[in-house]
């Protein structure tokens, strides 16, 4: 058992991020974990896709809607949100928020924020919704079932990759980052948001589900929640810190997320019983 806990805490010291070099390419694990990501979220879409009665066909245009929205979103909302010393040089030059070369060097584009991505995905499904005329409501509660199991890959990714980092801890299943044993946040993360979020909405999706637009607001719910219980056991980002006490950015964008939930929720029942 002694040697099974050691073995854990020092997993870094066996993990080369860095999977598969093909040339001057490297590919990483956080590549692998989100394209997995894809690929679930994409399965799991046109499975409950059917069930809510669209075809495969508007699942395939969503999917390629939605996730341009994802990308572009995630990193504006990094560079907005995280990189306030940075942010006003990026937002004068945005294609400098794609270049993977840095003095002439492929580095790749590291920095992706979960809230920006929100943002671009909302903005991305209501001019999807919008051209196609199909209805808003029951097509982001095939979101709402398809995201958490898929998220769980890209946060395993971030753990892979050390992207994210645990506060100092002492408990035994820390992990080693820098000599400074550390929560596991990525594991965290991918149970409570994904795996934990999934079974609260799917649950809820086979013995609660009335109105349209439920479900994807219980998803900003329990990710708003779970999000902002994590960040207690999250190190901080550095160029931030804590925002007001021991309050984090995160937590603060997070809590926007649960309430907003409630409202699509409380809405969303007072337009069923009318």
């Amino acid at each position: 058992m002694a040697n099974l806990i050691n073995f854990w805490q020092h997993i870094y010291s066996y993990i080369n991020p860095v999977a598969l070099n093909i040339g001057p390419f490297h590919i990483h694990w956080y590549a692998i974990m989100y394209i997995t990501a894809l690929v679930l979220g994409y399965y799991l879409g046109i499975k409950f896709g059917e069930k809510m009665g669209f075809s495969k066909k508007i699942i395939d245009e969503y999917f390629i809607w939605a996730e341009i929205g994802i990308i572009l979103g995630a990193r504006f909302g990094y560079v907005l949100f995280y990189m306030p010393g940075d942010n006003s040089y990026y937002l004068l030059h945005p294609w400098e928020m794609f270049n993977p070369f840095e003095g002439g060097k492929f580095v790749g584009i590291a920095g992706m924020s979960y809230h920006g991505a929100v943002i671009g995905f909302i903005l991305a499904t209501l001019l999807f919704v919008k051209i196609k005329k199909i209805d808003l409501w029951k097509l982001v509660d095939v979101v709402a079932l398809a995201v958490p199991l898929a998220y769980i890959f890209g946060r395993l990714g971030n753990f892979l990759n050390e992207r994210i980092v645990g506060r100092i801890t002492d408990v035994p299943w820390g992990v080693y980052i820098d000599g400074a044993l550390r929560h596991p946040i990525g594991i965290y993360e991918a149970f409570f948001e994904g795996l934990v979020s999934f079974i609260i909405i799917y649950w809820f999706y086979k013995k609660f589900y009335k109105c349209k637009g439920e479900l994807i607001a219980l998803y900003l719910i329990t990710y708003g929640i779970f999000r902002s219980l994590c960040e207690f056991w999250r190190q901080p980002d550095p160029q931030l810190g804590f925002i007001i006490g021991h309050i984090t950015m995160g937590q603060i964008l997070s809590s926007f997320l649960v309430i907003i939930g409630f409202i699509i929720f409380y809405y969303r029942r007072k337009k069923c019983k009318n």
